[in-house]
């Protein structure tokens, strides 16, 4: 996927979006936000459609919320608004935001279970490692999956995530001997043809900062023939 397809607005799928707040379905690739690498990031992208969308003069307003690693795709939620900003930074702060995630797996040992580890982070290695007892500069970490579907050389995990680490799914799952389909950084023997792993962040289920209302966002999986057969 080239910047130049990043970077058009006309690809977005938006999953939601009102005065206050947009949420996107991302794609397996794009960046949340900019980094060294240079290319256009998602925030930009989503500006960008705004500017056009409205016809807004001059800078938009965007506040990035939380963001979710490169080579996964799904929900990320953005603030339209400096007032929701803070409204929503507090509410993914204080675990009031659910977080439902999809991922692929060749092996599972127990169809449901509960993990608990304490991650250590690398940051040079941009990796996180689970222990199960505590480490020095570790932090705990804590998800819930169950499996919704065997499929012929894998397995759907449903993840409910407690807390949020860096690469928290990720390093629990292969803590267990279960890594993530094309995730090569922990432990799935090849990667995908486009770098993608298969994790999805599948619901997002908050009270609306503004209007205090319920509201519980499904994003689609990209399409391919392992995401399609989870359907």
């Amino acid at each position: 996927m080239s910047k130049k397809q990043r970077s058009n607005p006309t690809n977005l799928q938006v999953l939601f979006e009102d005065n206050h707040l947009i949420i996107i379905n991302k794609r397996p690739g794009d960046i949340v936000q900019g980094d060294k690498t240079g290319d256009t990031p998602l925030s930009e992208v989503v500006k960008e459609y705004l500017k056009v969308k409205y016809q807004k003069p001059g800078n938009v307003y965007l506040g990035v919320v939380h963001r979710l690693d490169r080579p996964t795709s799904g929900i990320v939620l953005f603030a339209r608004t400096s007032k929701a900003l803070p409204r929503l930074n507090k509410l993914f702060a204080e675990k009031e935001a659910e977080k439902t995630y999809w991922a692929i797996v060749k092996n599972i040992n127990k169809e449901e279970d509960t993990l608990i580890h304490w991650l250590k982070r690398n940051p040079k290695q941009n990796k996180s490692y689970a222990h199960i007892n505590e480490v020095p500069d570790s932090k705990k970490a804590i998800l819930g999956y169950r499996t919704l579907k065997k499929l012929d050389r894998y397995f759907l995990l449903e993840i409910d995530l407690k807390t949020g680490r860096h690469h928290q799914i990720r390093s629990q799952l292969a803590a267990i001997g279960s890594p993530i389909k094309g995730d090569l950084k922990y432990g799935f023997d090849r990667s995908n043809s486009d770098a993608s792993i298969h994790l999805h962040a599948r619901k997002l289920h908050f009270v609306h900062p503004v209007k205090k209302e319920p509201l519980t966002i499904i994003a689609p999986p990209p399409k391919d023939p392992i995401w399609d057969a989870c359907s």
